[in-house]
């Protein structure tokens, strides 16, 4: 080590770091002045390092992270849980979703039901802020309506739908904004939009048809609206003036319609009906034994490596996908295991002439089920 405080001469000093003796006998000797200001660089207390805190590379366990969470985040995923999950609200009530809590968090209290409805309720009216929020910087929206009823009312009930639909524009703020509301070909649906929408600019030569799928008796078609003199019922509730927007109609609901009302039609020629009962009453016995018995199901599954895919009246396209299935396992695994099985569930196996109709029927619908997905998606429509 050189002396600082021998300059200009040089002077070269042996030392060690852990044994700086040397040091203090230069000093001492030659800068005895600077004796106290060494001393005072080079005492115990100087030499003791700082200990500054490190994070504890312990890592903590799952349950003590647990035992240290609020209150209000353990209530916030509850709500989440029974709302993203669509649980009922006495399941904080019941007996084993608490033990399940406080087995996973054991200081946690479980809210009441009560309690939890009134969470929900307030995280509704934030998330409905929100929503009008939004919808103040949007110039254009466009709407879709869906209702379910247990029985049609003609005009009363279409005066009620207008009405509900005219409040939630009002309280959302956005009644100016709306271009176009879209519904299914329900008859309220249209006669509310007859009466109470804006003339002539409904898309009126769309394909009409008056089939509503979670409903009653027959009626008739749309054009038998009863008209009621509007100023007449205006008089007689004063503020229930109103106006809907713009009405367009599911263009997936009319394709629907066409795959399953006007096809049905084809039955008033007697041949095709002949072939068409006869053919569809080997297919609805082969999906009824499907999906009645779990023998029958596997029995298929094994002879053909594929389930087979039954119709429901509630779901777009759903009788060509269970005729796609059939035909898939005639081409893949030929009419010989069709056989099998048919023989096996005790099934009347088809003919070729109903093996062709089935295949006519798919050709002839493909078009139908591919417009139907394209328009139903969710992107790139």
């Amino acid at each position: 080590m050189k002396c600082l405080l021998c300059r200009p001469k040089g002077c070269e000093i042996m030392a060690f770091k852990n044994s700086p003796s040397n040091l203090k006998k230069h000093i001492k000797s030659k800068h005895v002045c600077h004796l106290s200001r060494y001393e005072e660089l080079t005492s115990a207390k100087r030499k003791k390092k700082t200990v500054i805190p490190s994070p504890s590379i312990k890592q903590a366990t799952l349950m003590g992270s647990w035992n240290t969470m609020p209150q209000r985040s353990i209530d916030n995923a509850i709500m989440k849980y029974v709302v993203r999950g669509l649980q009922p609200f006495n399941i904080v009530e019941q007996v084993a979703f608490r033990d399940f809590v406080l087995d996973l968090v054991p200081n946690s209290k479980i809210m009441t039901r009560i309690t939890l409805t009134s969470m929900i309720d307030d995280a509704a009216k934030q998330m409905k802020i929100k929503i009008i929020e939004a919808m103040k910087t949007v110039d254009h929206i466009a709407t879709t309506t869906d209702c379910w009823s247990a029985r049609r009312q003609a005009l009363t009930l279409s005066t009620l739908l207008a009405n509900a639909l005219n409040d939630i524009h009002a309280e959302y703020d956005i009644r100016g904004k709306i271009v176009r509301t879209t519904t299914d070909n329900g008859s309220n649906f249209i006669k509310a939009f007859k009466v109470f929408g804006e003339d002539g600019n409904n898309n009126a030569g769309a394909l009409v048809h008056e089939e509503e799928e979670e409903e009653e008796e027959a009626d008739k078609d749309e054009e038998e609206v009863e008209f009621v003199d509007v100023s007449s019922l205006l008089d007689e509730d004063d503020g229930f003036e109103f106006q809907l927007p713009k009405h367009q109609r599911c263009a997936c609901h009319i394709l629907n319609l066409i795959a399953t009302v006007d096809a049905s039609k084809a039955v008033s020629n007697d041949a095709y009906k002949k072939l068409y009962y006869s053919t569809f009453g080997k297919c609805n016995a082969l999906w009824n034994k499907c999906s009645r018995s779990s023998t029958a199901a596997e029995t298929v599954e094994d002879a053909c490596s594929l389930q087979l895919v039954r119709p429901n009246a509630t779901r777009w396209n759903s009788v060509f996908m269970a005729v796609e299935r059939l035909l898939r396992i005639v081409k893949e695994k030929g009419e010989a295991t069709m056989r099998v099985f048919c023989t096996d569930l005790k099934v009347p196996m088809f003919n070729p002439a109903e093996l062709a109709f089935l295949s006519e029927y798919s050709a002839v619908m493909t078009p139908v089920a591919q417009a139907t997905n394209i328009l139903q998606a969710e992107t790139k429509v």
